[in-house]
């Protein structure tokens, strides 16, 4: 999940984040998902510890709500088609719920593991 972005680069300079937005959203629609009804967080793989314990702390109704998606979507792929445009997901509802919580357990483990490579020593008397 951690891989290079320019977002916060883009996102401190308000004019190249106007100039960005209309190409973005383009290409959030052509990528095609949101017409099988998921969301971009649905497309994360779980192949990932980190990404497997961000699923375990999502609340119920939102990990119902992803389980049902993702088996809508792969019943519209088998047969081909696309849901109808009134139960496709709008842009307005396409929001992160797991990227947040993924990137707290990524500073947790960060955390935890900077405490473990912590060496504590004897402090010298002064004389």
């Amino acid at each position: 999940m951690s891989a290079p972005s320019l977002t916060k680069f883009i996102i401190k300079r308000p004019w190249l984040q106007r100039w960005m937005m209309p190409l973005a959203n383009w290409y959030a629609d052509a990528a095609g998902y949101r017409k099988l009804g998921l969301r971009a967080d649905d497309l994360i793989p779980e192949e990932n510890d980190t990404v497997l314990l961000a699923l375990k702390r999502l609340p119920p109704k939102e990990s119902y709500d992803r389980v049902f998606r993702l088996r809508r979507a792969f019943q519209c792929s088998l047969a081909h088609q696309l849901l109808p445009k009134d139960q496709q997901t709008p842009p307005e509802e396409d929001y992160p719920y797991l990227s947040p919580i993924i990137q707290a357990i990524e500073a947790e483990s960060k955390e935890r593991d900077d405490l473990e490579a912590m060496v504590v020593g004897k402090r010298k008397a002064k004389a």
